[in-house]
């Protein structure tokens, strides 16, 4: 039997809603490598589940390079750069990209509804979110990148911040929606 995350692998993370007189909106969830632990897959289907009533959404995930212990800087920089090429691969040229990084711009969860909320005014057809591997995002996905938005100065899991991320998204729409979400 296949695992929820394993069917998830096979799609690519969608969410897409129709304003009036506006195209609908797609956002990409793109992320290296498979979600493994139990636990995280149930609460990838959690948000999904909550996300069902606002959009629609797959999500796309690229193979993730395995690290040898105490690989030098020079391995851990090719890893990322072919985990980067996986990434690239699946974006396409009008696509908004953001970039889950640490150096990123921090934000609320209001100020991250609005900004959800502006794509699809202003017509942004495909907003990419982008999460590396353990390694992090090579130079150029960084570079590709239209926006960088960290999350914290700390590092997480990369497994971990693919649900941070759907929680927030999931927060935004009820925030755009002025329906009630914890504080």
């Amino acid at each position: 039997p296949k695992s929820e995350c394993d069917s998830l692998a096979k799609t690519a993370i969608s969410i897409s809603f129709e304003r009036k007189g506006k195209r609908a909106m797609k956002i990409t969830i793109l992320c290296v490598g498979k979600c493994k632990e139990k636990f995280m897959q149930q609460a990838v289907a959690e948000y999904e589940k909550r996300l069902g009533r606002y959009v629609k959404m797959q999500i796309i995930e690229v193979p993730d390079e395995k690290t040898p212990e105490g690989a030098s800087e020079k391995l851990e920089m090719q890893i990322k750069e072919k985990e980067g090429r996986r990434l690239l691969d699946k974006i396409r040229p009008d696509d908004e990209v953001i970039a889950l990084a640490i150096e990123g711009e921090q934000k609320t969860s209001e100020q991250f509804a609005v900004q959800i909320d502006q794509y699809g005014i202003t017509g942004k057809g495909n907003v990419v979110f982008v999460i590396g591997g353990s390694l992090g995002l090579s130079e150029e996905v960084l570079q590709r990148a239209d926006r960088k938005l960290s999350f914290s100065k700390m590092t997480f899991p990369h497994q971990l911040m693919r649900v941070i991320l759907l929680e927030q998204i999931y927060r935004a729409y009820r925030i755009i929606k002025k329906e009630p979400y914890h504080k």
